[in-house]
């Protein structure tokens, strides 16, 4: 635990539970939204720790192979929105041309 009484390796058995969009089943959710307005209080109410670190691995990928810069608005509308969809749509396609890391 630290200093705010978290587990920093996640949820705690018996922690908050929610029935994941993503992967369809009850789960351990996250601690708080994780994104500001509405589209991080259905996220916080409708997707899993797990899931959600998941998307933060293809988040990773998508500002990468798009260069984009966190920062800036028009990044964080894109992501806003391909976030929206890879949760609540129909999943969000890879970037043009994306080769996964060589392991």
């Amino acid at each position: 635990m630290d200093v705010r009484g978290k587990d920093p390796d996640g949820p705690t058995p018996g922690g908050r539970m929610v029935f994941c969009v993503k992967l369809q089943r009850q789960m351990p959710g996250l601690d708080a939204p994780p994104w500001p307005g509405d589209l991080g209080q259905r996220i916080y109410d409708n997707v899993s720790a797990e899931a959600w670190r998941a998307w933060e691995d293809r988040m990773r990928m998508i500002l990468n192979e798009y260069r984009l810069m966190p920062w800036q608005k028009e990044a964080q509308d894109l992501v806003a929105q391909l976030m929206e969809e890879y949760f609540f749509g129909t999943g969000t396609a890879v970037p043009p041309n994306y080769e996964p890391p060589k392991r």
